[in-house]
Formats: structure tokens, sequence, C-alpha cells
């Protein structure tokens, strides 16, 4: 296996990580938590989120260059391909609506349920199983 492809996997892995970590664990369970309520939730899910987003963005930077280096297999530039197109659909279409309701309900407005977190959730399913797919046919390759 040549550096990019193993710089690619570890990146992959351990972005994988992270969105299990922060989407499906802390992500659910800070509502839970006692005494937090729906703005304090919010507001730290907006900075967990920015920062998230943030790291997937580099770690992004990292597969693409990682892959760029080697010569991976089609199923893996497919993969990935996907995990870079869902990464965008989430920072530039559902963030941005999950933002605006966050703002009015930080700004102490009543605000309809929003849809939109299953949106982002169903996105996140398939940036995990794309992760796992991609590391997985790399590490085969």
């Amino acid at each position: 296996m040549s550096l990019g492809s193993a710089t690619a996997v570890a990146l992959m892995f351990v972005w994988l990580g992270m969105v299990l970590a922060i989407s499906f664990l802390e992500a659910p369970l800070k509502f839970r938590a006692p005494g937090v309520t729906l703005q304090i939730g919010l507001g730290i899910g907006r900075l967990v989120f920015r920062a998230l987003n943030s790291a997937e963005a580099v770690l992004a930077a990292g597969i693409l260059i990682g892959l760029a280096m080697g010569r991976p297999p089609a199923r893996v530039i497919v993969t990935s391909a996907i995990v870079f197109v869902v990464l965008a659909a989430q920072l530039l279409v559902v963030r941005p609506r999950l933002a605006r309701r966050s703002d009015a309900v930080l700004a102490g407005q009543i605000a309809p349920r929003s849809r939109t977190h299953y949106t982002y959730v169903a996105l996140e399913v398939v940036k995990v199983i794309a992760l796992a797919a991609g590391g997985i046919l790399l590490l085969l390759s």
C-alpha cells in the first residue's frame, strides 16, 4: 500500500469515528442531560457541528490528496466522491436551513419542528456507510 493510500485509509477511519461519536452519540445525548434546555442544546450543537464540519473539510482534503498520490480503484473513488458530495450537501444546503431555525429558537421565537434534521441524519448515515466502505475497499486493494 502506498503512503497516499495508507494516509487516505487512516483519515477515512478517523472521520468515521468522529461522525459516529458526535452525530450518533453526543448530539442526541446532550438533550437528555439534566438542566439542558433546548436553547442550551442548540447552542452547544452549533459549536460542536461547526467544529466537526471544519474537521471534516480538512479530512476530506487530506483524503483527496492521499488518493491523488496513488492509483485507487474506481470503487474507492466512487465511495469517496459520495462522501465529498454528502459533506457538500450538508454544508451548503442542510446546515443553512438548520441554522435559520436554530437562530429563531435562540432568539426566543417558537419555531415549528423541522424535518431538516432527518435529512441531516440520513446524510450522516450515507456518509458513515461510504466512509466505512471506502476505507475497507482501499485496505483490500
